[in-house]
């Protein structure tokens, strides 16, 4: 049985595209397509649709408005040229955040996630989520909720877990930020991710997490400020 997939974008470019790569997964089918929020509401209301492709800037009303105000939403793929939304996006539970414009390796490993969870991993995607990396010949599953930041060493990353482990793995962090957008990880160095979840303490300059010291880079002031202000109300 065919996961059906709607696609809602007000660019014909980017719906084009979507349909070309969901074309070729034969477990993905295109039921129906959206220019505004106000048509996909109304295909929601009469057709099934089990994963909903989502555009963020369209005119009237955005993505992420849109999706607030449904009551049983299906799951949900963000896709967006935008990154200023990525908190917003995992408060909202998608299962992922697309930076346009949308690889079919990078949209094949999101919808990946929604093909075998019914299937092959249930309680793990559900409960215990994680990254996979490979290093050393072997490849490490790291659950998120045990990765307390992400540091850029030159081509590779290590990952720190509050155990006090760390991996290193030949990675570029900007693939990694990508992977994790849709969850409690956020950008704020050009050299680290750290887990939002972990945050300990935190100021204009910099994040704390236990006895950790991350910076804010200047060119992530923005997004960073976005995590305080979200910090500062939960």
């Amino acid at each position: 049985m065919k996961i059906k997939c709607l696609i809602v974008d007000d660019e014909p470019l980017a719906v084009k595209l979507i349909e070309n790569h969901i074309a070729k997964i034969e477990a993905l089918e295109v039921v129906a397509t959206a220019n505004n929020a106000l048509k996909a509401f109304e295909i929601l209301t009469n057709k099934q649709v089990d994963l909903m492709f989502l555009d963020i800037k369209m005119p009237n009303i955005t993505g992420i408005d849109f999706l607030k105000s449904l009551k049983n939403p299906p799951k949900t793929i963000l896709t967006t040229a935008y990154r200023d939304f990525a908190i917003e996006g995992f408060e909202l539970e998608v299962i992922d955040y697309l930076l346009k414009p949308i690889t079919f390796e990078r949209f094949f490993k999101s919808v990946e996630r929604v093909i075998r969870t019914p299937i092959l991993l249930p309680v793990i995607e559900q409960k215990q989520e994680f990254l996979l990396l490979k290093a050393s010949g072997k490849n490490y599953r790291i659950v998120l909720d045990e990765i307390l930041f992400i540091e850029s060493i030159k081509d590779y990353v290590k990952v720190h877990k509050t155990d006090g482990a760390e991996i290193t793995a030949k990675y570029k962090i900007g693939d990694l930020e990508n992977e994790l957008l849709e969850k409690s990880f956020t950008r704020v160095h050009r050299s680290f991710i750290v887990n939002n979840k972990r945050i300990t303490a935190f100021s204009l300059t910099d994040f704390e997490l236990g006895s950790v010291q991350i910076p804010i880079g200047s060119s992530y002031k923005e997004q960073s400020q976005k995590l305080i202000d979200y910090l500062k109300i939960i």
